[in-house]
């Protein structure tokens, strides 16, 4: 099942009738731009994208596919690094244009639907001074963001995405809408927290909100290549040893200058004046070649990576958890970066903090123990450079290994064998095929960090 679909012109004519949103096919107008995704990388040619207006569009769009066998993927944000959200020849399931929201400022809920870009979500809310865990980067969609768990600037101050989900509404494989919450059909609302998009299609999201901002305390160092370990060993202790409410990221950072840096980006939610205890540390350690510590609007924080990741440039990655940086691990990371191709990054988000509090078997993401999620990032334009930059980057990748728990990030996920999505859900994979079968069991759903139900 789900292959390319033979559509009949009169089965096109049927499925536009009745839906209240669009059909863009290989001959219109609008399909080079409706086939792309965030990656420029991916040059996928799908045979139909479907449009959706609402939740009806949803189940029209999932019956017509399962109708004539189609290949389905389904597109929110669009931002899966392995260009999961569009497939050759089969049919895409676009929930783009679903973006409407609405914030409860009294109860602290915002109900939003699966179209809504991170930067969208955080402006509705912010004109509350409410927030919730949301990712790092502006074009992000809610959506995969927090079925795949949900890593942000708030997660350890206030866990991940998923664990601030209250509710969620979806469409399965079958045709059901189902309203699902720790109340209504419990179990597949357990693997809508971080199992991705397994087990439907969940069409908008119920999110508890608490107070952020306007503005918080950031610290921004800077320091030259040359004294990298130094401030990598400085970042490890700092960072494993911060309150919750500091969330500290760092790069090896390769500028195509051909400038390198060890960039450490650390903010703090909570007071001022308990921010600025908490982060001056980093501004007093080595020679760095710029330290700033100021208050920054939290939209702004939200969105310090846009520019850097800007839609349509080529981009790869692979990741993996690490529970310290230890120094020989910063020795293998500093020669893995040494070759870095100009543009490249070797990040490291911090996680933990109210992450690690809740227990492992409490939502499909596993790895709760983690300090750091690490991975390698290959950035550039040219595709005639893709075999460099891929390279490098799975080989820094590689080199890192022996320093990491064997766990991975499943949004950090690209197309790496079931071996890699096993190694993402730990001890919750059985479960979480078990969940499968139950939803899913021919695996309609298969453009994700795929559970196979046959595992």
């Amino acid at each position: 099942m789900g292959g390319e679909a033979v559509l009949a012109p009169s089965a096109v004519a049927d499925l536009r009738r009745r839906l209240r949103g669009d059909v863009v096919l290989p001959q219109d107008a609008a399909y080079e731009a409706a086939r792309r995704v965030w990656n420029g990388a991916v040059d996928r040619r799908p045979g139909m994208i479907i449009f959706c207006a609402d939740a009806d569009d949803v189940v029209g769009a999932v019956y017509f596919a399962r109708t004539h066998d189609a290949r389905v993927a389904v597109r929110s944000g669009g931002h899966n690094v392995a260009g999961l959200s569009v497939c050759d020849g089969g049919v895409v399931i676009d929930l783009s244009r679903m973006k409407r929201i609405e914030v409860d400022p009294i109860r602290r809920v915002a109900r939003a639907e699966a179209g809504l870009r991170l930067g969208e979500f955080d402006r509705a809310t912010q004109a509350h001074g409410l927030a919730t865990t949301m990712g790092v980067n502006g074009h992000t969609g809610i959506a995969g963001l927090t079925l795949g768990g949900g890593f942000g600037k708030l997660g350890r101050k206030h866990g991940l995405a998923c664990d601030n989900l209250l509710a969620a509404e979806v469409v399965t494989a079958d045709g059901r809408r189902l309203l699902t919450s720790a109340d209504e059909h419990p179990d597949l609302f357990w693997g809508l927290r971080g199992g991705g998009g397994n087990f439907g299609i969940v069409t908008a999201f119920d999110y508890r909100l608490h107070p952020v901002g306007p503005a918080l305390l950031v610290a921004s160092v800077l320091h030259p290549v040359a004294r990298a370990r130094e401030a990598m060993r400085f970042y490890d202790d700092f960072a494993r040893s911060a309150p919750d409410e500091v969330s500290a990221d760092a790069a090896l950072v390769a500028l195509p200058s051909g400038e390198r840096f060890f960039s450490i980006s650390a903010c703090h939610v909570g007071s001022a004046e308990a921010g600025e205890a908490a982060l001056a540390p980093l501004t007093r350690v080595g020679t760095p070649v710029e330290s700033r510590l100021a208050a920054v609007p939290y939209l702004q924080i939200q969105s310090n990576g846009d520019s850097l990741f800007p839609p349509g440039r080529r981009y790869y990655w692979k990741a993996q958890f690490m529970d310290a940086i230890s120094e020989d691990a910063v020795d293998a990371l500093l020669d893995a970066f040494a070759p870095a191709p100009p543009g490249s990054l070797m990040v490291f988000q911090q996680v933990g903090g109210a992450i690690a509090r809740v227990p492992a078997s409490a939502s499909p993401y596993a790895h709760r123990q983690a300090a750091f999620d690490c991975f390698p990032i290959a950035i550039w334009d040219d595709a005639a450079q893709d075999e460099a930059h891929v390279g490098w980057a799975r080989a820094a990748w590689t080199a890192a290994t022996p320093y990491s728990t064997g766990g991975v990030y499943a949004n950090n996920l690209g197309e790496e064998g079931d071996e890699r999505v096993r190694a993402a859900y730990g001890g919750n994979h059985e479960r979480l095929v078990a969940l499968k079968r139950a939803y899913d069991p021919t695996n309609l759903f298969r453009r994700n960090q795929n559970i196979r139900p046959d595992a």
